[in-house]
């Protein structure tokens, strides 16, 4: 057998040839994978909601959306009950902010202001003023979002000190 130098160069060269476009592919594929798990722009936009509670009258309430999840804001008038334990507070004024997700079996309660409370249609659960389980079979209070307070804004995606005060108590 007899040896050809240029034969065995061109294997070589094919070699390599082959392991850089394997390691290009690779490349390719692991950024490919990256954006995959990166959120969408509109996920990510849709992270932090901002708004204005200083439009709000006592007693009335404001309904927005966080993640795609309903929010109600309502804020407190005289006639409710103050709650250190879950009040937003926001230049003096008390406010309820809860996801408006029912803990029992995920639907939307309504809030009655005659009676003062949120009550779950499907099953009669009532949560007070505050968002506290008061009767029926939710196992727990209404969740409440991260937020921080910006002056007269409630920033519904960040945690601020009030929100980790209130997450520490619940």
């Amino acid at each position: 057998m007899e040896y050809n130098a240029k034969r065995r160069g061109f294997i070589k060269g094919a070699g390599t040839a082959l392991g850089v476009a394997a390691a290009a592919g690779g490349v390719v594929a692991l950024y490919g994978m990256k954006r995959t798990w990166d959120p969408l722009p509109s996920v990510a936009a849709a992270g932090i909601t901002e708004i204005d509670v200083s439009v709000l009258k006592p007693g009335e309430l404001m309904r927005s959306q966080f993640r795609g999840k309903p929010v109600y804001i309502l804020k407190k008038s005289d006639e409710m009950q103050p709650n250190d334990a879950r009040d937003v507070v926001i230049d003096n004024e008390r406010y309820t902010v809860v996801i408006a997700i029912c803990t029992h079996l995920g639907c939307i309660p309504a809030w009655n202001s005659s009676n003062l409370q949120f009550k779950c249609a499907c099953h009669g659960g009532e949560f007070d003023p505050s968002g506290l389980h008061t009767f029926g079979p939710p196992p727990k209070p209404l969740v409440i979002p991260p937020f921080s307070v910006s002056g007269k804004k409630l920033v519904l995606g960040e945690e601020g000190e009030q929100y980790k005060k209130l997450a520490a108590t619940a």
